[in-house]
């Protein structure tokens, strides 16, 4: 298992460690008055769905890409200047799990299954790495280092955009929800698992 991986699944065996200790008188008083069955996997999806909605957001992916831009003034006709600029960025996509509610969990008690619909995935904000950008300036403007500050802002502002449409790509969306659907369905699986519900399946959907 990489190190990637495995902070990945850092959180989610934390959560089941902390399902398992959790006080759980009022789960065996609802399993005492309705059924083991039914009212025990109901209690633990809806334990599970409060754990999840006080994480607020996961992160569920992150995007490492480089935005390549550059940008060309002209003062007074006369007087020009140039500025290239290539600087690495990260993006983190997550799903914000407040808006994750027990109506979007649905127990099909006869088949086993739980379905979940999980919250869109967002984009978090862009962090460049300027200490690893490359930036090659150009013409007599350039001489003035407020000139190329100018530049630099007009680069960054393009360089954001840049990166924006690339996280927004349909490869890096397909590979943000996919691992949604793992992180969620690992989450759900586990307190399951714990309570003796190994047989019911998890199924996370868009």
């Amino acid at each position: 298992m990489s190190g990637k991986n495995a902070l990945l699944l850092l959180p989610i065996a934390t959560f089941g460690l902390g399902y398992w200790v959790a006080p759980k008188e009022q789960l065996d008083r609802e399993v005492e008055q309705s059924g083991f069955m039914q009212m025990d996997t109901k209690q633990v999806l809806a334990t599970t769905v409060e754990s999840l909605r006080e994480e607020n957001k996961m992160l569920v992916f992150s995007y490492k890409g480089t935005a390549q831009v550059s940008v060309k003034r002209t003062k007074l006709w006369v007087f020009g200047g140039t500025q290239q600029l290539s600087v690495p960025a990260v993006v983190n996509y997550y799903i914000d799990l407040q808006d994750l509610t027990l109506a979007d969990v649905v127990f099909d008690e006869k088949a086993k299954i739980v379905r979940v619909k999980l919250p869109k995935v967002t984009l978090g904000d862009i962090a460049f790495q300027p200490e690893k950008a490359t930036t090659i300036n150009g013409g007599l403007l350039t001489w003035s280092q407020d000139q190329v500050d100018e530049l630099q802002k007009l680069n960054y502002a393009s360089a954001r955009r840049a990166m924006t449409a690339q996280a927004q790509g349909q490869g890096m969306v397909a590979a943000a929800r996919r691992r949604a659907i793992i992180n969620v369905q690992s989450y759900f699986a586990i307190p399951l698992r714990i309570v003796g519900k190994p047989d019911v399946m998890v199924i996370a959907t868009f």
